[in-house]
């Protein structure tokens, strides 16, 4: 810390994260889905220090008061909530589960999936963009998941989306950032936060993620189906932060060549040794 007792710079207090008027401390967002049981889910959410976490709407029951089995889990004052749309296959079906979300839990965020190929899981980005005008308009704050299509990502963009959110590599399968050229471009192009959203598989990924200049990245399945969730979370974490702290102290630029790290003038030449390359 700095002598003056202020923040470091790249702390959350000097670096936080804005998304439609909201500040996150934290910069790696959690899904819910695929734990064990609910007491792993508490400990890797506690461990990762996240402030923003995703629940599939379907698993929720909004008839139960308490949300069902996952909301009666999640403390709702320590979290912000972001119902997704997932198993929607058409604009219509997602914006149908949006309203439904904002009804039963009292929220206008929106994490939007509407799923095109059941097989990969990949985003229907037509069926994306309708659903982001539409919700939009409705007075939604919209996140939604697509590829790294820089045109779709700018449509998004100007269709109203509070960030876009690339998938690093198909959904669940930790594979890492597979698109990281396509990534780096819809960063460096569009002005609304970019969330790495699917396919991460270890905290370097998400450092790398962090590296190139992204908002933040969402994480489930690594972290759920890890041998030990908590713990994995909790990589995860100090993963995210060190990529951005990275990003912000600025890399090097890459030499073609290499260079010596101890000055050439000065060494001392001892009489019988030959020099570097010599022949002795």
């Amino acid at each position: 810390m700095p002598s003056d007792g202020s923040p470091p710079a790249g702390s959350s207090e000097t670096d936080p994260l804005v998304i439609a008027g909201r500040t996150f401390r934290s910069r790696l967002f959690l899904g819910t889905g695929k734990y064990s049981d609910p007491a792993t889910m508490v400990a890797a959410l506690e461990r990762s220090g996240t402030e923003m976490v995703t629940v599939a709407m379907r698993l929720i029951d909004p008839d139960d008061p308490a949300g069902g089995d996952i909301l009666a889990h999640i403390d709702r004052s320590r979290y912000h909530l972001l119902p997704n749309t997932a198993g929607a296959t058409t604009a219509e079906q997602a914006i149908g589960i949006a309203h439904l979300a904002r009804e039963a839990l009292g929220t206008n965020w929106i994490k939007l999936e509407v799923i095109g190929d059941p097989r990969t899981l990949l985003p229907d980005l037509q069926g994306t963009l309708e659903a982001t005008r539409r919700l939009v308009r409705d007075g939604f704050v919209v996140l939604p998941y697509c590829t790294a299509d820089l045109v779709t990502c700018l449509r998004l963009e100007d269709a109203g989306a509070a960030a876009v959110m690339p998938l690093a590599a198909p959904i669940g399968t930790g594979q890492g950032m597979q698109d990281w050229v396509g990534i780096q471009r819809v960063i460096e192009r569009v002005s609304v936060p970019v969330i790495v959203d699917a396919g991460l598989g270890v905290p370097s990924d998400a450092a790398i993620a962090m590296e190139m200049g992204a908002s933040a990245v969402l994480v489930n399945t690594a972290i759920a189906r890890a041998k030990n969730p908590p713990l994995m979370a909790e990589a995860f974490r100090w993963g995210v932060i060190a990529g951005r702290q990275a990003f912000l102290a600025g890399r090097m630029p890459p030499q073609r060549e290499a260079s010596a790290s101890s000055p050439v003038r000065g060494v001392p030449q001892l009489q019988g040794i030959a020099a570097p390359g010599g022949s002795g």
